[in-house]
Protein backbone atom coordinates (compact mmCIF):
# COMPACT_ATOMS: atom_id res chain seq x y z
CA UNK A 1 0.00 0.00 0.00
CA UNK A 2 1.04 3.31 -1.20
CA UNK A 3 0.71 6.56 1.09
CA UNK A 4 0.97 9.93 0.13
CA UNK A 5 2.20 12.38 2.43
CA UNK A 6 0.32 15.60 3.35
CA UNK A 7 3.15 17.84 4.46
CA UNK A 8 5.20 20.46 2.10
CA UNK A 9 7.85 20.53 5.39
CA UNK A 10 11.16 18.90 3.68
CA UNK A 11 12.06 18.30 7.11
CA UNK A 12 8.57 16.40 7.97
CA UNK A 13 9.06 14.95 4.61
CA UNK A 14 12.30 13.25 5.62
CA UNK A 15 11.97 12.04 9.00
CA UNK A 16 8.32 11.08 8.31
CA UNK A 17 9.90 8.94 5.09
CA UNK A 18 12.72 7.71 6.94
CA UNK A 19 10.49 6.08 9.78
CA UNK A 20 7.60 5.12 7.66
CA UNK A 21 9.96 3.26 4.93
CA UNK A 22 12.67 1.76 7.85
CA UNK A 23 8.80 0.07 9.18
CA UNK A 24 7.99 -1.21 5.62
CA UNK A 25 5.59 1.30 4.41
CA UNK A 26 5.77 3.32 0.87
CA UNK A 27 5.38 6.37 0.77
CA UNK A 28 5.28 9.54 -1.63
CA UNK A 29 5.33 12.80 -1.00
CA UNK A 30 2.36 15.35 -2.29
CA UNK A 31 5.32 17.04 -4.50
CA UNK A 32 6.06 13.69 -5.94
CA UNK A 33 2.23 13.47 -7.01
CA UNK A 34 2.20 16.64 -8.86
CA UNK A 35 -0.40 18.12 -5.65
CA UNK A 36 0.60 21.65 -5.15
CA UNK A 37 -1.99 23.54 -2.72
CA UNK A 38 -2.50 25.55 0.13
CA UNK A 39 -3.99 24.09 2.77
CA UNK A 40 -5.77 26.55 5.21
CA UNK A 41 -4.85 25.35 8.77
CA UNK A 42 -8.13 26.45 10.47
CA UNK A 43 -8.23 23.79 13.41
CA UNK A 44 -7.66 24.97 17.16
CA UNK A 45 -5.82 21.46 17.98
CA UNK A 46 -3.22 19.41 16.21
CA UNK A 47 -5.01 16.61 15.53
CA UNK A 48 -8.06 19.09 14.15
CA UNK A 49 -5.36 20.52 11.51
CA UNK A 50 -3.71 16.93 10.70
CA UNK A 51 -7.21 15.98 9.75
CA UNK A 52 -7.62 19.15 6.99
CA UNK A 53 -4.52 18.10 5.49
CA UNK A 54 -4.80 14.40 5.54
CA UNK A 55 -8.35 15.06 3.80
CA UNK A 56 -7.40 17.69 1.48
CA UNK A 57 -4.36 15.56 0.33
CA UNK A 58 -6.82 12.05 0.67
CA UNK A 59 -8.99 13.59 -1.95
CA UNK A 60 -6.56 15.03 -4.06
CA UNK A 61 -4.38 11.64 -4.81
CA UNK A 62 -7.06 9.05 -4.20
CA UNK A 63 -4.40 7.61 -2.04
CA UNK A 64 -4.25 7.13 2.10
CA UNK A 65 -3.22 10.35 3.25
CA UNK A 66 -0.79 10.46 6.45
CA UNK A 67 -0.66 14.42 7.99
CA UNK A 68 0.89 15.03 10.86
CA UNK A 69 0.29 18.69 12.86
CA UNK A 70 2.97 19.08 15.13
CA UNK A 71 4.24 22.30 17.39
CA UNK A 72 5.83 23.23 20.12
CA UNK A 73 4.63 23.76 23.60
CA UNK A 74 5.92 25.61 26.67
CA UNK A 75 4.58 25.49 30.11
CA UNK A 76 5.65 29.21 31.05
CA UNK A 77 3.84 30.63 28.33
CA UNK A 78 0.50 28.36 28.77
CA UNK A 79 1.21 25.87 26.07
CA UNK A 80 2.54 28.91 23.18
CA UNK A 81 3.49 28.66 20.66
CA UNK A 82 1.20 25.19 20.55
CA UNK A 83 -0.24 25.32 16.65
CA UNK A 84 1.06 28.66 15.83
CA UNK A 85 4.50 27.42 15.99
CA UNK A 86 5.25 27.43 12.39
CA UNK A 87 3.44 31.15 12.41
CA UNK A 88 4.84 32.61 15.80
CA UNK A 89 6.88 35.62 16.20
CA UNK A 90 5.19 37.01 13.01
CA UNK A 91 5.36 35.83 9.06
CA UNK A 92 9.01 36.90 7.47
CA UNK A 93 10.55 34.78 9.98
CA UNK A 94 13.03 31.86 9.32
CA UNK A 95 13.47 29.07 11.49
CA UNK A 96 16.37 30.50 13.60
CA UNK A 97 14.31 33.67 13.51
CA UNK A 98 11.56 31.99 15.22
CA UNK A 99 14.08 30.67 17.79
CA UNK A 100 15.46 33.78 18.69
CA UNK A 101 12.05 35.25 19.25
CA UNK A 102 11.16 32.63 21.64
CA UNK A 103 14.01 32.80 23.69
CA UNK A 104 13.83 36.64 23.86
CA UNK A 105 10.21 36.10 25.21
CA UNK A 106 11.35 33.43 27.52
CA UNK A 107 14.00 36.11 28.78
CA UNK A 108 14.60 35.90 32.85
CA UNK A 109 11.90 32.92 32.96
CA UNK A 110 13.04 30.60 35.35
CA UNK A 111 10.71 28.11 34.73
CA UNK A 112 11.62 26.46 31.17
CA UNK A 113 10.03 23.27 30.89
CA UNK A 114 8.29 22.42 27.48
CA UNK A 115 7.12 19.60 25.10
CA UNK A 116 7.05 18.84 21.68
CA UNK A 117 3.67 17.12 20.66
CA UNK A 118 2.76 15.75 17.16
CA UNK A 119 -0.58 13.94 16.23
CA UNK A 120 -0.61 11.87 12.91
CA UNK A 121 -3.64 11.09 10.93
CA UNK A 122 -4.38 8.99 8.37
CA UNK A 123 -6.92 9.00 5.82
CA UNK A 124 -8.41 6.33 3.93
CA UNK A 125 -10.31 6.85 0.80
CA UNK A 126 -13.21 4.80 1.91
CA UNK A 127 -13.71 7.20 5.37
CA UNK A 128 -11.55 4.89 7.66
CA UNK A 129 -9.52 6.98 10.16
CA UNK A 130 -6.61 6.39 12.40
CA UNK A 131 -4.98 8.79 14.76
CA UNK A 132 -2.15 8.34 17.12
CA UNK A 133 -0.53 11.22 19.14
CA UNK A 134 3.39 11.57 20.70
CA UNK A 135 5.51 14.12 22.72
CA UNK A 136 8.44 14.87 23.85
CA UNK A 137 9.78 16.45 27.02
CA UNK A 138 12.42 19.05 27.67
CA UNK A 139 13.70 22.31 28.24
CA UNK A 140 14.28 25.70 26.34
CA UNK A 141 17.82 26.75 26.34
CA UNK A 142 18.74 30.39 26.31
CA UNK A 143 21.07 30.00 23.32
CA UNK A 144 21.39 27.67 20.19
CA UNK A 145 23.16 24.10 19.94
CA UNK A 146 23.28 21.53 17.13
CA UNK A 147 23.08 22.12 13.21
CA UNK A 148 21.00 19.50 12.62
CA UNK A 149 17.15 18.80 12.71
CA UNK A 150 14.74 22.04 12.15
CA UNK A 151 12.35 24.05 13.82
CA UNK A 152 13.24 24.89 17.30
CA UNK A 153 15.06 21.83 17.68
CA UNK A 154 18.45 24.08 18.24
CA UNK A 155 17.03 25.13 21.56
CA UNK A 156 15.09 22.17 23.19
CA UNK A 157 16.78 20.26 25.32
CA UNK A 158 15.61 17.01 25.15
CA UNK A 159 14.61 15.31 28.99
CA UNK A 160 16.79 13.10 30.31
CA UNK A 161 19.74 13.64 27.76
CA UNK A 162 22.32 16.78 27.88
CA UNK A 163 21.42 17.38 23.99
CA UNK A 164 19.47 19.27 22.08
CA UNK A 165 16.90 17.99 19.52
CA UNK A 166 19.66 19.46 16.87
CA UNK A 167 22.34 17.81 18.29
CA UNK A 168 20.94 14.20 18.03
CA UNK A 169 21.76 12.14 14.48
CA UNK A 170 18.80 11.42 12.30
CA UNK A 171 18.38 8.09 13.79
CA UNK A 172 19.09 9.27 17.23
CA UNK A 173 16.00 11.86 16.89
CA UNK A 174 13.38 9.40 15.00
CA UNK A 175 13.81 6.65 18.22
CA UNK A 176 12.85 9.77 20.57
CA UNK A 177 11.31 12.57 18.78
CA UNK A 178 7.05 13.11 19.44
CA UNK A 179 6.66 12.70 15.40
CA UNK A 180 8.66 9.58 15.92
CA UNK A 181 6.52 8.44 18.75
CA UNK A 182 3.31 9.37 17.03
CA UNK A 183 4.40 7.62 13.66
CA UNK A 184 4.94 4.17 15.78
CA UNK A 185 1.52 4.31 17.68
CA UNK A 186 0.05 4.54 14.29
CA UNK A 187 1.85 1.44 12.99
CA UNK A 188 0.65 -0.25 15.69
CA UNK A 189 -3.14 0.98 15.14
CA UNK A 190 -2.50 -0.22 11.47
CA UNK A 191 -1.51 -3.74 11.92
CA UNK A 192 -4.14 -3.79 14.90
CA UNK A 193 -7.17 -2.81 12.77
CA UNK A 194 -5.97 -4.98 9.91
CA UNK A 195 -6.32 -2.77 6.87
CA UNK A 196 -5.30 -3.74 3.55
CA UNK A 197 -5.06 -2.37 0.18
Amino acid sequence: MTFALATANPGKIREMSQILSGLGFEVVSRKELGIDMDIEETGTTFKENALLKAKAICEASGLPSIADDSGLMVESLGGAPGVYSSSYGGEGLDDNGRCMYLINEMKNMEHRGAKFVCNIVCLFPDGEMLAAEGECRGLILEAPRGAGGFGYDPIFLVEGLSKTMAELSPLEKNKISHRGIALKEFVLLFNERGITS
